[in-house]
């Protein structure tokens, strides 16, 4: 690929000396890729952190990378594939070490994180901070851009967000009181209501074009299944009528940013979807499991031990990864990123719409 950066210099005359000065410019077809969000997105931001959610270790990463990175699989996620289809490099995580220069973007997702704060509050990077983040790279890029052109390029950018998850499977995998005191709708709203926010401020800063993914039926990850007493395979209801709320709470916030905030456009891809059909006929997607997780212990393998540094020091390990379409108890495998990256970036309408993500990397 091309240079991303362009340096223009020029002779600045002054009565004692000659000048040569010089100023960064950027391709004017050129779109970054910003990433917000969890595990399903964190490339190893929690690498660099005090806390245990971590996958820098064996055998997470073993297929592709042949190492471990710190993502929650056995290869690559749906925000690598996306850069791939996009012609970027890897998105690098913002607590990389080393001199970022944002060209191309970064990504602020941290395993564990919540759209609320007290979401595994003091072990990961929560979406308020992912956000503050954000702006410092925005503040970055005026000063070296310059205004107008980091404006042109943070609204030709891409933003990735994908949230929530953990902030509604934590109440029922910790002694939380949280539905003491909130009806479901209630915590849903709020859920929504900080990853709207958050959208907005991406706004302000120049963002235009997001993309999502609703929620699947979470209740029936092996993590959650591997709590439903008698082992019976049955899923987890209760964390199924959440993400069921937060989908339909999902598309009315999307729906009311179209209208309200200036050249708002977004990708929803509906997870759901896929998942449904994935569960009706494995076979047709590649798959010859999909309801054991390939790494960790007990029913469905849905005790998080994968790689023995959770607690639990026993684990197992399938031998063949692409047929399973979870790789642990909660995260799925890379053949499962890759396929729900493919109809993030090309489905048709009713699987990602209104946009999809290669019509954004297109606009």
């Amino acid at each position: 690929m091309a240079s991303l950066r362009l340096f223009l210099c020029f002779f600045l005359f002054t009565a004692s000396s000659v000048n040569i000065v010089c100023s960064r410019s950027l391709q004017k077809d050129h779109i970054a890729l910003f990433v917000f969000g969890d595990s399903v997105y964190d490339p190893g931001n929690n690498n660099y952190i005090d806390t245990i959610a971590r996958a820098n270790y064996y055998p997470y990463g073993e297929t592709f990378f042949k190492y471990p990175t710190g993502r929650f699989s056995d290869g690559r996620l749906i925000p690598d594939f996306i850069a791939e289809y996009a012609n970027l490099p890897l998105i690098p995580p913002y607590l990389q070490p080393g001199n970022h220069e944002f060209t191309t973007g970064v990504n602020f997702a941290s395993a564990g994180a919540g759209a609320l704060s007290e979401t595994n509050q003091g072990f990961v990077i929560d979406l308020k901070t992912q956000l503050s983040y954000f702006k410092k790279v925005a503040k970055q890029l005026r000063q070296e851009l310059g205004d107008a052109e980091a404006m042109a390029f943070l609204s030709k950018a891409v933003y990735l967000i994908n949230i929530g998850s953990n902030d509604y499977v934590l109440p029922f995998t910790s002694n939380s009181t949280v539905f003491q005191y909130f009806s479901k709708q209630q915590y849903v709203g709020m859920v929504i209501g900080n990853l709207t926010e958050t959208i907005k401020e991406i706004h302000m800063e120049g963002g235009r074009k997001f993309g999502f993914r609703n929620f699947g039926s979470m209740g029936c990850i092996p993590l959650l299944k591997a709590l439903v007493p008698g082992n019976t395979g049955s899923c987890f209801e209760q964390v199924n009528e959440l993400a069921k709320l937060h989908n339909a709470a999902l598309t009315e916030a999307l729906e009311e940013m179209e209208i309200k905030l200036v050249q708002f456009k977004y990708s929803l891809h509906h997870l759901n979807i896929y998942l449904s059909e994935l569960t009706k006929n494995p076979g047709r997607f590649g798959f010859k499991e999909v309801n054991k997780a390939c790494c960790g212990s007990g029913p469905y393998r849905g005790i998080s031990s994968c790689g023995g540094r959770r607690g639990v020091t026993e684990y197992e390990l399938c031998s063949d990864p692409t047929q399973y379409f979870y790789f642990d108890s909660s995260h799925v495998s890379e053949k499962a990123n890759k396929q729900i990256a493919q109809l993030m970036w090309s489905g048709p309408p009713n699987i990602t719409g209104p946009y999809n993500l290669k019509a954004f990397f297109q606009l």
